[in-house]
């Protein structure tokens, strides 16, 4: 099959719908859950990023290239000329219908999700990479990012949060329709009902991880220390804007 770079390609859409839920969905999922470690204070959340950093570099690397970077950047870059190509209709009135509406706010998610994870894996795991020191992710790192700049992070992440539960979910609205899951409209619209859930499950659990950075864990956070045995005090600044 010839591919064209002026017009969207059967088989390119295809795999772009498929990405955005296997891997990349999955991978929001669980990011999402294991952040929540923060609830429980540093040293159970400073605990998943030492399981991580445990593994063998090639392997962890190897994870990371081909089951979240790869899928993750052609998701993202097809998306975009998907965007490009489309032809916008949300402000005739002929359209305005709930699904229209749905359809234009996952393509502007995605372009407003393009940004955003540039600037959080630049910020994180560009920053780990680059220094090779895994605290810049632990509990005590996110507790001062998010309270610095008067909670410019803070505010950042939680409508990063917002719209990356929304362009997901409503992805796997529009994934069950692309791959003929759902035909009828009874089902599309039973789809639309659990994607709406789904929602908002997933956005709670996300912005309790960034609770759990900022609620209070006694008086004293305990870093893990990866050069010593000795876990490294550090006084909670308290939260406010």
């Amino acid at each position: 099959m010839a591919l064209s770079i002026n017009r969207e390609n059967y088989v390119l859409h295809k795999i772009h719908s498929i990405t955005g839920v296997i891997p990349v969905g999955y991978y929001l999922v669980q990011h999402l859950f294991l952040n929540t470690f923060s609830l429980e204070g540093p040293a159970k959340f400073n605990a998943v990023i030492m399981f991580f950093e445990s593994l063998p570099k090639q392997l962890l690397m190897g994870l990371e290239v081909f089951a979240i970077w790869i899928p993750l950047a052609f998701h993202a870059i097809y998306g975009l000329f998907i965007v490009d190509r489309s032809q916008g209709n949300y402000f005739s009135k002929k359209y305005k219908f709930s699904q229209n509406r749905m359809y234009t706010f996952q393509r502007w998610s995605g372009i407003f999700l393009f940004f955003f994870l540039i600037i959080h894996f630049t910020t994180t795991t560009g920053v780990k990479y680059f220094t090779g020191d895994p605290k810049v992710v632990e509990f005590n790192a996110w507790h001062t990012k998010l309270l610095e700049y008067g909670g410019f992070w803070l505010i950042f992440y939680t409508v990063g949060v917002l719209v990356a539960s929304y362009h997901f979910c409503y992805g796997l609205w529009n994934f069950c329709i692309r791959w003929g899951i759902t035909v009828s409209e009874k089902a599309q619209a039973n789809v639309q009902k659990f994607s709406f859930v789904a929602f908002v499950l997933i956005t709670i659990m996300g912005w309790a991880a960034l609770a759990g950075f900022l609620i209070p864990h006694g008086n004293v956070v305990q870093g893990v220390a990866h050069s010593s045995n000795s876990p490294t005090p550090v006084v909670l600044q308290p939260f406010r804007l």
